[in-house]
């Protein structure tokens, strides 16, 4: 938010807001640097949309986030902060399309079975015909798909699943996300891994990843340790209600907790924020110009729900998720937590399942509970 730099010989006091990743790791390497931080977060755990939620000593991942990076900077902070603390996860996931599970990334024997040789004479024809006759411009996200795997490996792998992240047609979705969240990934690539030649630098194709051993939040509470011992100030339940200002420059963050904690004022000589933009510039005070409160106000996010499920079964499948290709019901993914670590269940003789549906805020609630797989 603010330039982080000061007047000569004046002390440095940063107030950042949001206790997630990004709010967490400043103020780690802040109190590193023996800089006082103060880091507000709203909610009663850190981790953000990384936490790890507790339930009767099941522990649920918001999302299933398994850790993977080509950054040699961020493997080593991992291997410096938790290190011993990390499983290697053997990586199982599948599609379910049309009553079928397909392995992902596809293998031959399995795609060929389950689409039959009609269907897969039909794809390959439909990738020549893309090839030599591509979109000429490529703006959206299907016409991306379609130029490299062909219109019909589009809608049965890309289209359905894609709709039900973003909730908008992949005909409005830009292009530019496809190009960096299928960076790598082509129809060689695809055929080469389906007939077992791996290319292991692709992140969608990876075979094993990382996963800490009590879930991702268990990175989060290490680093939130970390800055408390350095004697910053980490403060939960601190919901930002107003961002003092004169001017362009911020000159505190007034927070509310519980009615025992009351309102507390956090004046700083720097400031950084990982809250949405939107409220950022609305809780501002005096208010933003009228033109940036309206900008704010149009900007929205895409959230998701994740339904967590007991269950008094010791195995259910051995895939870490399964995607849900399939537009007749809400739910767009499954994760079976104890096959990311068995430390997620506490019984060995239960499992648990986490469904994740994605939503835009105010949408209706589905009528009744999908049925199960």
């Amino acid at each position: 938010m603010q330039e982080f730099q000061a007047n000569a010989g004046q002390a440095k006091q940063v107030v950042i807001i949001g206790g997630g990743p990004s709010g967490l790791t400043a103020g780690y390497e802040l109190t590193a640097a023996e800089i006082p931080v103060t880091v507000l977060e709203k909610h009663a755990i850190v981790g953000g949309i990384a936490r790890t939620e507790s339930y009767k000593g099941f522990l649920f991942d918001m999302g299933g986030h398994r850790f993977f990076s080509k950054s040699e900077a961020v493997n080593n902070f991992w291997d410096k902060l938790l290190s011993d603390r990390f499983l290697v996860r053997p990586r199982q996931s599948r599609i379910y399309y049309r009553g079928k599970f397909f392995d992902y990334p596809l293998r031959a024997v399995n795609a060929f079975r389950n689409l039959g040789l009609i269907e897969t004479c039909l794809i390959m024809l439909s990738c020549l015909r893309w090839k030599a006759f591509p979109h000429k411009q490529e703006k959206t996200f299907e016409q991306w798909v379609t130029n490299r795997f062909g219109r019909r490996l589009y809608k049965i792998f890309f289209e359905s699943y894609t709709e039900k992240v973003w909730g908008i047609s992949c005909s409005e979705l830009s292009a530019d996300w496809a190009a960096q969240r299928i960076k790598g990934l082509s129809l060689k690539t695809a055929v080469l891994t389906a007939l077992g030649k791996k290319d292991k630098g692709i992140k969608t194709l990876i075979e094993s990843f990382k996963y800490p051993e009590k879930g991702p939040g268990m990175m989060w509470e290490e680093v939130a340790s970390r800055i408390t011992s350095n004697e910053g100030e980490l403060c939960l339940n601190a919901n930002v209600t107003g961002i003092h200002r004169v001017g362009n420059k911020i000159l505190s963050i007034e927070s509310g907790g519980s009615d025992s904690q009351g309102c507390c004022v956090n004046v700083g000589t720097h400031f950084i924020s990982s809250m949405p933009l939107s409220e950022l510039v609305l809780k501002m005070d005096p208010p933003a110009p009228e033109k940036v409160r309206f900008a704010a106000d149009q900007l929205c996010y895409r959230d998701f729900l994740t339904v967590c499920l007991i269950v008094d079964i010791p195995h259910v499948f051995s895939d870490n998720w399964i995607y849900i290709h399939d537009s007749n019901v809400k739910v767009g993914r499954v994760q079976n937590y104890k096959n990311w670590s068995p430390e997620m269940v506490p019984e060995e003789g239960q499992s648990s399942l986490g469904l994740e549906y994605f939503c835009n805020e105010g949408d209706g609630m589905p009528p009744k509970v999908d049925p199960p797989l």
